[in-house]
């Protein structure tokens, strides 16, 4: 019975109970982490074009740059770059 009158009492069971709580939500976290890494494709690949950003969604890339890009790629063939090219020049 002095364990009730010299110990923590109630506050020391709230205490455990976190402390508990904390170290299998660690574990848990540790083991998915752990599970992720191994499952994971550790080889190297070609990455594709970087995700759009920046204000005008495209990284703050100029249209020139992008029309530029279509050509080298062939999805644009040299009349039609050379078209748009101007009319991007003459918006300026």
């Amino acid at each position: 019975m002095m364990w009730y009158y010299g110990g923590w009492g109630w506050g020391g069971w709230f205490v455990m109970t976190a402390v508990m709580v904390l170290f299998f939500a660690l574990a848990l976290v540790g083991i998915v982490a752990l599970v992720h890494y191994l499952t994971r494709d550790h080889r190297g690949h070609q990455p594709g074009p970087p995700p759009p950003s920046g204000k005008n969604g495209w990284g703050g890339r100029r249209a020139e740059d992008l029309l530029a890009e279509r050509f080298a790629r062939g999805e644009i063939d040299e009349d039609e770059y050379k078209r748009r090219l101007a009319l991007l020049r003459e918006q300026r």
